[in-house]
């Protein structure tokens, strides 16, 4: 009997500790940001070689998920308005109970110069990894046997902290419109009360003597809740010297507000309005509201409303924190109608859905735009200040009012990354555009002659950064399916988003010298370098003039950042 129950016991032994081995554990623990607020509705996610769960932080930003079998894991966190964090290699053993806790932090907050200190090797690897893995992860320092933390500075030492960058641009219009000019552009940034940002930016030019120039004052900061109010100031002005000698002077004062929210776990808000107000031949006013709500269908797919009430740039994708001083890229957008200032008035809806898989990104959207007083850009030596004309001398373009443009239009974009400095992107867009249905008329018909008519347009664009030379570089291409004066979808924010025809920027990092203080980089800006679109128009004082989506230019120059 007992030989027979020796067997049975060992068979029993052996399958409870096989048992025992398999127990599930789990992970739990808080988010919370850099001053110690919980951070309720924070995304979490458990990733693992066989899957991922998301849950997500409750009010007092707590987390936890259970019924994990024994393996390796890695948590990733994510909320509105904070950099994601990530913590890998997390060992959970059987039956286990883990506790991680998180510290998120903003884009402001994670770029704080750290301290030198000696790393192992094994450190050393798992911080190139860290760099590889995503563009814009915080700086962390990660520890195995501990919780993830961010390290910060004291509020007393952030109210310190500045940053400076001082840029000279100059251009050559080679006869199509440019930057013929030079100009400086500043921009100054202070933190101040540890959460807030007090920033100064601008652009001055020098054209024939007369001072022209942008002034932009920001203040922005951190709440508790993650949402970031921002006030902003811009003062414009802008003058020819036929305009000076007339008491002419174009001048714009406008002031900004824009706020965000999150609504439970799935929905953002951010909004805001502009008041602007012109003086240039008499004063005209503006309201410009704009806002998104964007719903969280999932971790990976995003629905998105979207109002605007001006036209976008490509500034802020090329780095340039400042105001430009022409009137190619600023706002209010304004050109004359019998002499009188005009404002460009518009009215953007747009529904898009975007989903991404792995390194693939998708986007369908579909648009409706309502614009008033369009201002087209055209190209002529010695345009007149007179009737429809308004000149600009830092371009060498002029404005001119055109009619009313409304379309429906939709757009599909498809966005890959080919690696880690390397982005790929193909957009697709279809919408109305405003055109003349023959060229070579005279210029007094041109208005009436308008057209809206319904156009393709494809966008292939390369960006990146060399990781070798820190070479930043955008290089896009937009074809337009015919003759067209106004782009199409012209409200398009997305990483498709491209001036007309062939462009390239090139903004490359300068070896340091001791007697150079900061860094140097050398800019290079090159838009519609074929010259392409420019339609070609008889002038009142029989020369020929043109209008164009885009007019040529090189720009080039320096900038220094403190």
């Amino acid at each position: 009997m007992a030989r027979k129950l020796g067997p049975i016991l060992m068979v029993m032994t052996l399958a409870i500790c096989a048992s025992a081995a398999v127990n599930p554990g789990s992970i739990s623990g808080y988010v919370k940001n850099s001053t110690g607020v919980p951070q309720m509705g924070a995304m979490v996610e458990v990733l693992t070689a066989a899957g991922t769960q998301t849950i997500y932080t409750n009010p007092k930003g707590y987390f936890t998920t259970a019924g994990l079998l024994p393996g390796t894991y890695a948590v990733r966190v994510s909320a509105p308005s904070f950099l994601p964090s990530l913590r890998e290699n997390i060992r959970l053993d059987s039956g286990a109970t883990l506790l991680v806790n998180v510290t998120l932090n903003t884009l402001f907050e994670a770029v704080q110069m750290l301290p030198a200190r000696a790393q192992s090797l094994e450190e050393r690897d798992d911080w190139k990894w860290t760099l590889r893995s995503a563009s814009n992860r915080p700086i962390l320092r990660v520890l195995d046997d501990g919780p993830l933390v961010v390290v910060s500075k004291s509020e007393n030492e952030k109210d310190k902290v500045l940053k400076a960058r001082v840029a000279f641009i100059a251009g050559n219009d080679g006869g199509f419109g440019g930057a013929p000019d030079m100009s400086t552009a500043f921009s100054v940034e202070q933190s101040v009360f540890g959460t807030g940002t007090l920033a100064f930016n601008g652009d001055v030019g020098y054209g024939d003597g007369i001072p022209n120039g942008v002034l932009r004052s920001t203040y922005s900061r951190e709440m508790a809740n993650g949402s970031k109010p921002q006030v902003t100031l811009t003062i414009r002005r802008y003058g020819t010297p036929e305009t000076v000698a007339n008491g002419a002077a174009l001048q714009s004062l406008a002031l900004s507000m824009s706020d965000s929210m999150q609504i439970g776990n799935f929905i953002g808000l951010n909004y805001g309005s502009e008041i602007q107000t012109l003086q240039f031949l008499g004063r005209a006013n503006a309201f410009r509201p704009f806002g998104s709500a964007e719903l969280h269908l999932g971790p990976n797919t995003v629905a998105e409303y979207r109002y605007a009430s001006s036209i976008p740039t490509t500034r802020r994708s090329k780095g340039y924190d400042t105001a430009p001083v022409d009137l190619t890229e600023t706002d209010p957008r304004v050109a004359m109608v019998d002499n009188q200032a005009r404002i460009e008035r518009a009215h953007h809806h747009e529904i898009s859905v975007s989903h991404r898989q792995g390194d693939n990104r998708f986007q369908a959207a579909v648009f409706s735009d309502r614009i008033n007083n369009v201002v087209l850009n055209g190209v002529g030596e010695d345009v007149p200040l007179t009737g429809d004309f308004l000149p600009d001398i830092y371009s060498g373009t002029f404005n001119f009012a055109g009619q009313n443009l409304s379309t429906n239009g939709l757009r599909m974009l498809y966005e890959r990354q080919v690696n880690a400095a390397l982005t790929a992107t193909f957009d697709y867009a279809f919408g109305g555009v405003l055109t003349l249905d023959q060229n070579n008329m005279q210029w007094s018909q041109v208005r009436a002659n308008l057209r809206t008519r319904d156009r393709h347009a494809f966008t292939t664009k390369i960006a990146g950064t060399m990781p070798r030379t820190k070479t930043k570089m955008i290089a896009s291409y937009k074809w337009t399916s015919g003759d067209a004066l106004t782009p199409v979808d012209m409200f398009n924010v997305s990483p498709g988003q491209s001036d007309p025809f062939l462009n390239i920027f090139v903004r490359q990092p300068l070896p340091r010298r001791g007697f150079i203080p900061g860094n140097v980089e050398a800019l290079i800006d090159v838009r519609n370098l074929l010259a392409q679109g420019y339609m070609p128009l008889m002038g009142q004082d029989g020369q020929t003039i043109y209008l164009v989506q885009a007019a040529r230019s090189v720009r080039g120059g320096l900038a220094f950042t403190f």
